[in-house]
């Protein structure tokens, strides 16, 4: 089972956001040597707390500054883009890094409304299955005189990953043949239902045999459980400002998570962020295993936003060394 990063490129309080990209290089050339397989970014957009909107140009970045590790989207936010678009953009990445670059593609519009009027996409029908058919194409085997044809792009067969938090994306993950990761880590509810319904739907594909599911989970690992807990306040206190239309920069861990949101919605947002493991090596390793066993996951991708730089590096560090022992476990 291999072990990745979702990284948002977080842009805490006090930081500017040269300094944030600056620390999701870092991240990831950590990630690279600690055994981590991939390095995902995500494209959200109109939010200060968040330096990877032009995904594609900032896995380029953090590429160019690595060897091995994998590195993609996670995702792409299909609406938002013309399928030809993101062929060429992802061709050209896997032409330069050839190997090394994954595409997952979602259907949400990382934003809202007014983020996608200022797009100017998605304001029509739902096309995400027609758009993500024509991006395969596009990647797939050159199509001699076909009207349109991406260049870079076609014969480079980028690996494609459909994102979903709904039976929708398990659908059409199963349908397509293609691999499929649950956004658990902040929208859980229906991560049971979307498993057994992909495993048990799935067809083999050209680039597919068998199903392939990503469990997504947050992690905030540190030396003791409290530090763990204080460290995860940061991202509590992130995601309640967005739910009541506030988003900001990551702010700094609060004393008292209830005194900070409020004791409503600090269960509210407990329950969006369940799927998590937080605490000491030890805790970390229980509750990753408890996941591990419940969702028979191929592959765990691990976030955390964390505020501080070097607790964010070294909860990762944790994290790795966990997975790696439970892996060896496994294998005895």
């Amino acid at each position: 089972m291999h072990h990745s990063v979702l990284d948002l490129s977080p842009v805490p309080e006090g930081v500017d956001t040269a300094t944030a990209i600056a620390n999701s290089v870092d991240l990831a050339q950590k990630a690279e040597s600690r055994g981590y397989a991939r390095f995902w970014l995500a494209e959200h957009h109109n939010t200060p707390g968040i330096a990877s909107a032009a995904t594609s140009v900032l896995i380029g970045h953090i590429a160019d500054a690595t060897r091995s590790i994998r590195v993609g989207a996670g995702g792409v936010m299909l609406p938002n883009h013309a399928p030809l678009a993101i062929a060429e953009q992802f061709g050209t990445l896997a032409t330069i890094h050839p190997g090394r670059i994954d595409l997952g593609l979602g259907r949400a519009p990382g934003g809202d409304m007014a983020v996608v009027r200022a797009l100017r996409r998605g304001m029509e029908q739902d096309r995400f299955p027609e758009d993500v058919v024509e991006l395969m194409e596009y990647l797939g085997d050159p199509r001699p005189g076909a009207a349109v044809r991406a260049h870079p792009g076609e014969g480079t067969h980028v690996p494609i990953w459909i994102l979903g938090s709904s039976l929708y994306g398990a659908q059409l993950a199963a349908h397509l043949g293609l691999p499929y990761a649950f956004a658990s880590h902040f929208l859980p509810d229906a991560l049971e239902q979307a498993v057994v319904l992909y495993r048990q739907r799935f067809q083999p594909s050209e680039r597919l045999a068998k199903p392939c599911f990503m469990l997504a989970a947050n992690v905030f690992a540190a030396d003791t459980d409290a530090e763990g807990a204080r460290l995860r306040t940061s991202m509590q206190q992130a995601f309640a400002r967005l739910r009541t239309g506030q988003p900001g920069k990551l702010p700094p861990p609060a004393a008292d998570i209830e005194a900070a949101i409020g004791p409503e919605m600090t269960r509210a947002v407990n329950n969006s962020l369940r799927i998590s493991a937080t605490g000491s090596k030890d805790s970390v390793r229980k509750q990753l295993a408890a996941l591990i066993e419940r969702y028979a996951p191929d592959e765990v991708i691990l976030t955390g936003q964390i505020h501080d730089h070097t607790a964010r590096l070294r909860s990762f560090q944790i994290a790795a060394e966990v997975l790696d022992g439970l892996k060896t476990a496994c294998a005895a």
